[in-house]
């Protein structure tokens, strides 16, 4: 499923969960881990300065690189290292795509301290940017990451992004000997009181039933255990209800989707789980983004 990941490190990583998720993955896919660090040598404080304090960037880069694979070596976990230079979301999207990695890992909330590439707006680039699958996960003390995953949730609005996303995760489902959950949530608050009507209501249900209907058969053609869910209110929220309600190891789910109110808007739904999910989130970026998902 993911033979070589690729996992961009700093100078906090070491002792991070989402480190230690990376490397138990690895270990039970036996796959290889290339840990990379950017030097961000474009900062205006930096390339205003001697060749000498670049220097530095780099050699700091290694160090960090080191003792993070000593944190893989206990985990039995084959790796590698790079560092380079360049702006960091950009650099890590053009890398993982130039040496054709199979999944970026990132991590999404920081302890106090971890360095600022890492964080918030990168990964966040690197989410919408990225044609390689991207596995963010939050760096909270409460959060406990399970591998191999036994349950994972697919968000579904029934758009092209979404069934190529299900797809994704229907196989990482067989890999991981998963049960499926396929989540489609009508969004009630974009209606209006206006068009609440039943007869509405009803066409945006069955919308959404065909949407989960559509992922359910495309697991049972892999022999994946299926269950649907079909829900009203805001979609963000009825996600992070269903991982909890239906103990959920993991999310896979599309960046873009259908532009409608009976659908998901994966764009930014996609950005708030990222954001905000208790367990490793994969995003799956769709083909073509300029597809409205019909």
């Amino acid at each position: 499923m993911y033979d070589q990941i690729l996992l961009p490190v700093d100078d906090t990583t070491g002792p991070a969960e989402v480190l230690h998720h990376a490397g138990e993955m690895a270990h039970y896919l036996d796959s290889e881990i290339r840990l990379l660090h950017v030097a961000d040598t474009e900062q205006h404080s930096v390339t205003l300065t001697e060749e000498g304090v670049v220097d530095g960037l780099v050699r700091q880069g290694e160090r960090i690189v080191a003792d993070a694979g000593e944190t893989l070596e206990t985990l039995n976990v084959a790796y590698s290292t790079d560092v380079v230079q360049g702006s960091p979301a950009e650099t890590i999207v053009a890398y993982a795509a130039e040496y054709d990695y199979d999944l970026i890992v990132m991590p999404t909330h920081a302890r106090q301290g971890l360095a600022r590439y890492l964080l918030g707006s990168v990964t966040e680039k690197v989410v919408r940017l990225s044609d390689v699958p991207v596995l963010t996960a939050r760096m909270q003390e409460d959060d406990e990451f399970t591998v191999p995953y036994e349950d994972i949730l697919l968000p579904t609005d029934g758009s092209a992004g979404a069934r190529q996303a299900a797809s994704h995760g229907i196989d990482l489902a067989t890999t991981t000997d998963a049960t499926v959950h396929a989540l489609s949530v009508v969004e009630t608050a974009a209606l209006g009181p206006d068009v609440r009507s039943d007869v509405t209501m009803g066409t945006f249900d069955q919308g959404a039933r065909e949407a989960v209907d559509e992922i359910a058969g495309m697991a049972d053609e892999q022999g994946v255990d299926v269950a649907t869910h079909v829900q009203n209110g805001s979609a963000d929220e009825e996600i992070l209800a269903a991982i909890e309600a239906q103990d959920c190891d993991a999310v896979v789910m599309g960046t873009t989707g259908r532009r409608g109110v009976d659908r998901i808007l994966l764009g930014s739904v996609a950005e708030k789980t990222v954001r905000t999910a208790p367990v490793p989130v994969v995003t799956v970026r769709h083909a073509d983004q300029g597809d409205d998902g019909q």
